[in-house]
């Protein structure tokens, strides 16, 4: 190429260049603007979600709340009557949330029924020696029957278990059946482990035959863990 035309070429590419930095240059701030404005909507956007779905989990929240404590004058009623005013009625409702999540139309695989879980059996004997208790799945008279039946266990156990293990013997003779303590306090016994004590049966569980023993277990645990988070929102 010409030497002329190289010089040209050359000028020509540094103008070009000098254009595109300065059109980049001036048009810069709008596009950092824009940017911005397109960051700001979205925050914006976003803290506007984040607020209704604030909202709308306190909302469910506080209906959790209302459904959670509905059954509560129900549960005192009862306690108070078959146990006596100065017994805590949120043992009984912590024991309702094991069995059922306090829901009143639960079945479990078994056949029992609402929120304290009753074999319609026991059902009958309980409605046959309180005839005014009505319908099973009624929650009123299902939360009555299951306390009265603890309090039936609680002095069943009365006899033999110090008052400060006998809530872990009560439920689980509700879940497994008093029966069914009663051999593994046996099977305690054989071990020389002291057989009123609640640990003592934890430890010989395992050997106790025709018992579910872990679901038990974890049936004691959960009330006790369950009673504890009632007695913190006190």
């Amino acid at each position: 190429m010409h030497a002329d035309a190289r010089r040209g070429a050359r000028a020509f590419g540094a103008v070009t260049t000098a254009a595109v930095v300065a059109l980049v240059l001036v048009a810069a701030p709008t596009l950092v603007a824009a940017q911005a404005a397109s960051r700001s909507g979205k925050t914006a956007g976003t803290s506007l979600r984040g607020a209704l779905a604030a909202l709308d989990a306190a909302a469910r929240e506080r209906q959790a709340r209302r459904e959670i404590t509905k059954y509560d004058p129900i549960f005192q009623k009862y306690t108070k009557r078959y146990f006596g005013a100065g017994t805590d009625w949120r043992w009984f409702k912590a024991q309702g949330m094991a069995e059922s999540d306090l829901t009143p139309t639960a079945r479990s695989r078994v056949g029992a029924r609402g929120i304290m879980h009753l074999m319609p059996s026991t059902y009958a004997q309980i409605k046959s020696a309180v005839p005014r208790y009505g319908a099973i799945d009624d929650p009123e008279w299902n939360i009555a029957a299951g306390i009265l039946h603890d309090r039936d266990l609680w002095t069943a156990w009365g006899r033999d278990v110090p008052e400060d293990q006998r809530w872990a013997f009560m439920f689980a003779s509700y879940n497994a059946g008093e029966g069914t303590i009663k051999r593994a306090r046996r099977a305690a016994e054989a071990a020389r482990l002291d057989h009123s004590r609640w640990p003592a049966i934890e430890t010989v569980a395992p050997r106790v035959e025709r018992w579910r023993y872990s679901e038990t277990l974890g049936y004691v645990r959960t009330i006790n863990a369950n009673k504890s988070v009632l007695t913190t929102r006190r």
